[in-house]
């Protein structure tokens, strides 16, 4: 398997969290965002959206982390990252999808860049756009861990979902938007059981080859 990615693109981050949680080798392409390798002929041949990650299995490419990791689980279903019953797969699945939906889709790379361009947004304008969806995201998401008593440490039981492979990469970008979390007990909580694991600790952004590339 071949990943393309990016060692900060967050949708990168939570596709590495999964793969290294289910023990998956692959070999780590990079793309570098920051230098406009997306919009590349070789990478618009690979992705025409221009995004990572994309996944590549025997020839076949397989683009945006949800479809790559819906992938993952059916062909690689253990360790499961989804719960038995379907009704606490479908609470898992909605806390992956406010990070997926509600929060990464409205403030990736991709919308910064054309309320700079578009709308001359600065940083501080770009700081408060993202701070108003993450505040959206994150008080739900708070909301609805606080509810579950039977949670132990992560988002769902005790042991990692998908849908603490979405929401540490999304903290770990908040953070690095200058986002205080110190509202958010229970999402501090699930970010520091899971830091605790060495798949969390493999898949974060410092420990990848282009984190050190100049």
């Amino acid at each position: 398997m071949k990943l393309y990615n990016y060692h900060l693109s967050s949708t990168s981050y939570r596709t590495r969290v999964v793969l290294e949680l289910k023990g998956l080798k692959y070999e780590y392409v990079p793309v570098r965002l920051d230098k406009g390798e997306n919009r590349s002929d070789w990478f618009s041949a690979i992705n025409p959206m221009h995004g990572v990650p994309v996944l590549e299995v025997g020839g076949v490419r397989i683009a945006n982390s949800p479809a790559i990791i819906e992938y993952l689980e059916e062909e690689h279903p253990s360790p499961s990252l989804l719960p038995r019953d379907p009704l606490a797969r479908a609470h898992v699945r909605t806390l992956a999808a406010i990070v997926a939906c509600d929060m990464h889709g409205v403030n990736n790379l991709r919308v910064r860049n054309y309320l700079r361009e578009k709308f001359g947004q600065d940083s501080t304008g770009i700081e408060t756009w993202i701070g108003t969806w993450n505040k959206a995201g994150f008080d739900a998401i708070e909301g609805l861990l606080a509810a579950d008593t039977a949670r132990e440490g992560f988002c769902f039981g005790d042991a990692p979902t998908n849908a603490a492979a979405y929401l540490i990469p999304q903290v770990f970008g908040a953070e690095r938007f200058k986002f205080d979390m110190a509202p958010y007990p229970q999402i501090r909580q699930v970010v520091e059981t899971c830091n605790a694991f060495s798949a969390f600790q493999a898949a974060h952004p410092s420990r990848q080859p282009d984190a050190q590339s100049p």
